[in-house]
């Protein structure tokens, strides 16, 4: 599979980069369909986002344009950008002038079960707490070990994702997925503004629920409140949606919003 750094086909990364000694940068993992990108604008906004936020200069027409070279190559599988501050010497201040480094990978795209969308999945409640830090919530940084120590919770094969809450026991998100509750007829996900990754899959169902008159609701979630869901739902970019059945002997019914939702987000993949 293809990997390009700068914009040239590379194998190789120097070892003085920012975002290999301190997580020092932003990426994005982004599905690709028959050689092109069909969320790229969300994509795009939430580099901008998480660039702006961290003060990394970020020429958005170069990179939009690597993106849709890159997967026009790759045809098929998934395209990960990583766009790091570019390098530095040994202390954690950022010099006065830096290059910001953009790396493309490619890699096939995971084969998914057809049974976690069709019958849904079951949730490992993960004991790994999200920290709080406003600065950084929302945002695809190279910072993951909370999500690396969550995932390493569980091996075996029942459970699809982790259900991972904040330090306060609030209900946050999947391990590398959004999720979403339907709460007496009101489409419900959390609020990120402490913690937690702003999906740009769970973007794009937000603005498409509102657009067909769907009662959206963005606020803090309670555990108990998770469990007295009438319909839960997971949601990234590369699966579009799956249905949660269970969690720790807790039972949900697959709903008819969720499969309105699931039908939505196929639709946004293969657009």
């Amino acid at each position: 599979m293809p990997s390009w750094v700068d914009g040239r086909p590379a194998e190789s990364l120097s070892i003085k980069d920012r975002g290999l000694a301190y997580g020092d940068g932003v990426f994005e993992t982004i599905a690709v369909r028959a050689g092109r990108p069909p969320l790229l604008e969300y994509h795009m906004a939430r580099l901008s986002t998480g660039c702006a936020r961290l003060g990394i200069a970020l020429d958005v027409a170069l990179v939009r344009t690597e993106i849709l070279s890159f997967a026009s190559k790759l045809g098929e599988g998934v395209a990960k950008l990583i766009l790091t501050r570019g390098d530095g010497l040994r202390g954690y201040a950022p010099p006065p002038t830096t290059q910001a480094r953009r790396i493309l990978q490619g890699s096939p795209m995971p084969a998914y079960p057809s049974v976690n969308a069709e019958q849904g999945v079951e949730l490992y409640p993960c004991a790994t707490r999200l920290a709080e830090q406003p600065l950084l919530a929302g945002l695809k940084h190279l910072n993951r070990l909370e999500q690396v120590m969550a995932r390493a919770e569980w091996q075996s094969t029942e459970y699809a994702e982790g259900l991972v809450r904040d330090i306060s026991g609030r209900v946050i998100e999947g391990v590398f997925s959004n999720l979403f509750l339907l709460v007496d007829g009101v489409l419900v996900t959390a609020e990120l503004s402490r913690c937690g990754v702003a999906g740009v899959m769970r973007a794009a169902l937000l603005e498409r629920a509102k657009a067909v008159g769907i009662p959206v609701e963005i606020r803090d979630i309670e555990f108990d409140e998770l469990l007295a869901a009438q319909e839960v739902f997971l949601c990234n970019s590369l699966y579009g949606v799956w249905p949660v059945r269970a969690m720790a002997g807790h039972h949900w019914s697959v709903g008819p919003l969720t499969r309105t939702l699931q039908a939505i987000a196929r639709d946004l993949l293969d657009n």
